[in-house]
């Protein structure tokens, strides 16, 4: 009798068993895999803040959202080259699906530590020169991402300095030149200036803490000021618009988002659809894509950005016709 109510009741559990009786969560209710994503940014300004909510937009779009399915560790230098080497060993050890490196120090960091996990990047000045990627088509390791040069960025913005300023003879750079992106930045400022048959004076920063030091001592010796795609001096940029609308001294810059904050004028992007088009990269080596079968994606168009108040600062007088094709901001 024993031994036929032992048999029974095994029955009964092996038929919970395979029906799913004796589990707490039906196939129905199982939770989706979470996706973890270390994020990585050399400093905080505007346009890199911008690459990386156009990053999580794009993974969002795609279905992966924090809370659900996603878990981000987002991580931020502060412009500190040894807190920048910790964070990339972090995220590294702590084993993300993959990691997003904004600037250039922060994915030569990242890389340096990994060779497996899948790195993405944006807001990279020269990927190939940066040695972060074999070649722009075919980046060969473990990394991928999106450029922030346009070929014709700097050639329309040192152009526009003759057209808005058109006694201009002396261009002022602030740069750090401890930045590989703003060294080849410089470079090609300086062949545009050239070009131009204007002449470049440069001067060089550490350190944040420098930034308007250096702005001061150009004064009386430049026409106007470009401020390249410089992390270091772009986070301080409001010590140089100090001394900019002090001296009226017109100040061209690398980006569209330095001119809201109260420059003058560039040829910019959208920073925020260039971290769009890397989340969108990242959505395709989430579901199996290698970074090295992806090549690196550059912006599509570039806007002629002013700002309005800045020109008044700055001693620029505006016309309908000189602005007739530019985004107007500070108004």
């Amino acid at each position: 009798m024993k031994k036929s109510l032992a048999i029974v009741l095994m029955g009964v559990l092996l038929l919970l068993s395979a029906c799913g009786g004796g589990s707490k969560e039906t196939s129905g209710e199982k939770k989706e895999k979470e996706v973890k994503i270390g994020i990585t940014q050399i400093v905080e300004h505007p346009s890199l803040d911008a690459a990386r909510e156009g990053f999580i937009a794009a993974l969002k779009d795609a279905g992966y959202e924090e809370g659900k399915n996603l878990k981000l560790d987002y991580q931020n230098a502060q412009g500190d080259m040894n807190t920048n080497l910790s964070i990339a060993q972090k995220l590294v050890s702590d084993k993300n699906d993959l990691i997003l490196a904004i600037a250039t120090p922060s994915a030569q960091a990242v890389l340096k530590n990994t060779k497996e996990i899948p790195v993405l990047f944006t807001a990279i000045t020269d990927p190939v020169g940066a040695q972060l990627v074999k070649s722009l088509d075919k980046p060969g390791g473990n990394a991928t991402g999106t450029s922030d040069t346009h070929p014709d960025a700097i050639k329309n913005t040192i152009a526009a300095i003759k057209k808005f300023v058109p006694n201009a003879k002396k261009v002022g750079i602030i740069y750090n030149n401890g930045e590989p992106n703003s060294v080849v930045n410089v470079k090609n400022a300086k062949k545009a200036i050239e070009a131009e048959g204007l002449e470049s004076v440069e001067t060089t920063i550490t350190a944040g803490s420098e930034v308007k030091q250096a702005a001061e001592s150009l004064v009386g010796r430049v026409d106007v000021l470009y401020i390249p795609k410089d992390n270091t001096v772009v986070a301080a940029l409001e010590s140089v618009i100090t001394v900019a609308n002090a001296k009226d001294i017109p100040t061209f810059v690398g980006e569209g988002d330095s001119v809201k904050r109260g420059t003058f004028a560039s040829y910019g992007l959208n920073y925020h659809d260039l971290g769009y088009s890397t989340g969108k990269m990242a959505v395709e080596i989430l579901k199996g894509k290698k970074p090295s079968e992806i090549p690196v994606g550059f912006p599509e168009k570039l806007e002629l950005v002013i700002n309005k108040k800045a020109a008044a600062e700055e001693g620029i007088t505006l016309t309908e016709d000189l602005i007739k094709d530019a985004k107007i901001v500070g108004e």
